[in-house]
């Protein structure tokens, strides 16, 4: 075998190795594309007979094309598979094993598992997944090869997210999608894609009454990849799979996932969908045992909604399969403060980011370590780690714990003889929290906010634009942005040259970003705000401003506007959804090419400030 290699490698020049890799490439993402085309075209449209086979034998040729090509790619490229990728290539190849068996070997005996067995094996749904699983892959490799082109990361990360809620908007679109005699504008497909994807939960129709259960699918699944980010997921499988990546995709990937150095870059990837999985499991566990028998739902119809809602709380989405979101009254009947508090934590759990959550881990794990070592009567070879949690994990912790408290304080004050009047001291309580965790930046509502005072409604105000943690679910300025600037107001009262939080000195670039991020949001606010004022003339200005600051900050809550907008108005929204949910600052820097430094610097000039 290596013989047969070599003279292949021998007759073979770089240039043309270079034109047939890239023509293979091209050929493997059209087989890809296609693929998914055809899951698409199958799932959302009711298919005649002939249309089915066409199907199918898209089906069958993707399939042997798949085989054939990991059967080549084992035996020519073995000793490129490492110990981080053998166990995901295993698998790959012990799926693509127990597929063939059928289609190879026809099975004639009387033993009634194997039968079923073969039944599986052969059957469509099967194939699906085997076939979707090798498309997404080939399709995640290609964009991390594209990536080592030198694309600007930031336009690429903006790229994906267009292209995801594009794609997005063409599944609601799909017969299947929608309730039978219910036809979705394309506006509002865009609209309610782009709010999944964005994680913002702003919906222009109601969810429960325009979508049947394939459509909250979609949306669900258009919640899940928003929520982790286009660009985690993609690279998740590519480099998984891909095994080494250029030093130019390590560096890109690094930076879009938060990972410290490179040789944690794979387990970052692993530690997201690690801690999305489990919360969010957990999440539908407690959900359904807290709605079980008190809905008039059957248990599919229970598990969807605990599952549906433990992934759009996490992702701190807002969305809801309820007509009237949280507020419906067969949860406002008194019994149901356990689901709202289960809710409450999702939001805080996705907001606060993964790595607070990743740190949060060490911490924990640090300490049951010298608990043990302590119990055992062992001597701490680890030594004192003083400094576990770090400046970031302080910062998000302390501000939202104080962001929760005077939130919950300020809406029982104002509420509680108000829009909250009716209910039991107990559940007055839980909604007061519920109503101040959910502006930062789920959107979810348990009480119309038309009913509100104008204060509370001035706290969600400035509670949505705020937001959650960076690199998390949540949208807004950040809580870290918000902190860096109030203690760069501090330093400035007190005369200091620095910025001081929890006995750390905050980088200069951290300070100018978060004065960049604040003024740039205010100032594209106030963009938005006087474009959907002029669009919407018959539009209270008030609820308008809600309504901007509620899509800039990825919130989801509305004065019942949303569904009143024009189409030029909910496009617009949509763009405003999309920068919040992208970042301004990544928005900008996808459209402005970088100049380079100058080596030389500028005389220095004061400006009277103040």
């Amino acid at each position: 075998m290596r013989i047969m290699k070599k003279n292949i490698s021998d007759r073979i020049s770089p240039e043309t190795a270079a034109r047939l890799t890239l023509l293979w490439r091209l050929l493997t993402a059209c087989v890809a594309v296609t693929t998914i085309g055809a899951i698409v075209v199958d799932y959302g449209f009711v298919l005649d007979s002939k249309e089915m086979s066409v199907i199918l034998d898209i089906y069958q040729g993707a399939w042997y094309f798949y085989f054939s090509t990991f059967c080549i790619k084992l035996f020519f490229q073995w000793k490129r598979i490492t110990r981080r990728t053998v166990a995901l290539t295993a698998t790959l190849g012990l799926l693509l094993f127990l597929s063939s068996l059928p289609k190879f070997f026809a099975f004639a005996g009387s033993v009634q598992w194997i039968s079923d067995l073969w039944t599986l094996l052969s059957g469509k749904y099967f194939m699906i997944a085997i076939l979707g699983l090798f498309s997404v892959l080939e399709v995640s490799k290609s964009v991390v090869n594209f990536i080592n082109k030198k694309t600007n990361p930031a336009l690429l990360m903006a790229t994906c997210f267009a292209v995801i809620i594009f794609f997005g908007a063409l599944l609601l679109l799909l017969p299947r999608s929608t309730l039978e005699n219910v036809r979705l504008p394309l506006a509002d497909a865009i609209f309610i894609s782009t709010s999944a994807v964005c994680v913002t939960g702003l919906s222009t129709v109601d969810i429960a009454r325009t979508f049947s259960l394939e459509g909250q699918i979609v949306i669900a699944l258009l919640i899940q990849t928003g929520g982790l980010g286009v660009m985690t997921i993609t690279s998740f499988f590519a480099v998984s799979f891909m095994g080494g990546t250029g030093l130019f995709n390590q560096i890109a990937l690094r930076d879009m996932v938060g990972s410290d150095t490179f040789r944690s870059l794979i387990s970052t990837l692993l530690y997201i969908l690690g801690f999305t999985f489990v919360i969010e499991t957990a999440g539908a566990v407690l959900i359904w045992l807290s709605i079980h028998s008190t809905m008039d739902m059957t248990l599919p119809q229970e598990i969807f909604f605990s599952v549906f809602h433990s992934v759009s709380a996490f992702c701190n989405a807002g969305f809801s399969i309820l007509s009237g979101n949280l507020g419906n009254p067969l949860l406002l009947d008194g019994t149901h403060n356990g689901f709202y508090i289960i809710i409450t934590v999702l939001i805080v759990s996705g907001g606060i980011g993964f790595p607070i959550l990743m740190n949060l881990k060490e911490t924990l794990a640090y300490y049951l370590r010298a608990a043990a070592d302590k119990l055992s009567g062992k001597k701490n070879l680890r030594g004192r780690y003083i400094h576990i949690a770090n400046i970031n994990t302080k910062i998000v912790i302390v501000t939202t714990a104080v962001l929760i408290a005077a939130g919950t304080a300020s809406i029982a004050a104002v509420e509680w003889n108000g829009a909250l009047a009716g209910m039991s001291w107990q559940a007055k309580i839980v909604h007061s929290l519920f109503n101040s965790v959910s502006p930062r930046t789920a959107g979810f509502n348990s009480v119309d906010l038309t009913m509100m005072s104008f204060l509370t409604i001035i706290v969600y105000t400035v509670l949505m634009w705020i937001g959650g943690a960076s690199q998390s679910t949540a949208g807004g300025i950040k809580v870290n942005t918000l902190a860096v600037s109030v203690a760069n107001l501090i330093s400035i009262v007190k005369g200091r040259s620095n910025v001081v939080l929890f006995k750390r000195e905050i980088s200069h670039g951290s300070v100018r970003r978060a004065s960049a991020v604040v003024f740039g949001s205010v100032v594209t606010i106030l963009v938005f705000f006087v474009a959907l004022v002029v669009m919407e003339p018959g539009l209270e200005p008030e609820a308008l401003l809600f309504e901007t600051v509620s899509a800039f900050s990825t919130v989801g809550s509305s004065l019942n506007v949303t569904p009143l907008l024009s189409d030029s108005s909910k496009v617009t929204v949509s763009v405003l959804m999309f920068i919040g949910r992208v970042g301004l600052v990544t928005v900008l820097m996808s459209l402005i090419p970088h100049t380079e430094e100058p080596k030389y610097r500028l005389p220095e000039g004061d400006v009277i400030i103040n």
